[in-house]
């Protein structure tokens, strides 16, 4: 049998995403107790960011809010529960990942799951994942406004982030 990771290397990825969806579920319970479903609470520097109360019932950008419902469960639920499951279990096996690649692994995980508790426990009884971070892009990519996010996005993304980084810092040490 191949040699595990030390443990605390094994449960950085898991620590991390403990915080991230804690952080995450916290935000989210914030928005709905003081910010009303499709209302802007508060903006900051003449709206380039505002603090805002949204539901996504697609994924990333909004994208496959039309589908049907089963499509949506299987591709909005079951696919990404099941990528987090397996991106777990790699997390915790693999011995070769560098502690720049477990924080982003972590990061991806929390942010995932964050997001999919919204999908499966909708909160307040109404669908979709609460999203309320929102910044004015002054029609860069001929977008006025970056899609809305939440700390949940923002994980996957900076996860994203530090894992590509990770590569590119080893291909230079090559």
């Amino acid at each position: 049998m191949a040699e595990k990771p030390p443990l605390v290397a094994r449960i950085v990825p898991l620590g991390v995403a403990v915080v991230v969806i804690a952080l995450d579920q916290w935000t989210k319970a914030l928005v709905m107790a003081s910010i009303p479903l499709g209302t802007v609470g508060w903006n900051w520097g003449d709206d380039f960011f505002e603090l805002t109360h949204q539901r996504n019932t697609g994924v990333a950008f909004s994208l496959g809010t039309g589908l049907p419902e089963p499509f949506r469960s299987l591709g909005f639920i079951l696919l990404p529960l099941v990528a987090m499951v397996v991106l777990a279990i790699f997390a915790w096996r693999d011995k070769s990942l560098t502690w720049l690649q477990r924080w982003g692994l972590g990061l991806i995980l929390g942010g995932g799951l964050g997001n999919l508790i919204d999908r499966i426990f909708p909160p307040g009884g109404i669908k979709g994942v609460v999203d309320f971070l929102s910044f004015k892009f002054y029609g860069l990519f001929w977008m006025d406004r970056f899609a809305t996010f939440n700390i949940a996005d923002s994980g996957v993304t900076i996860g994203v982030g530090l894992i590509l980084l990770s590569l590119l810092l080893g291909r230079r040490r090559k």
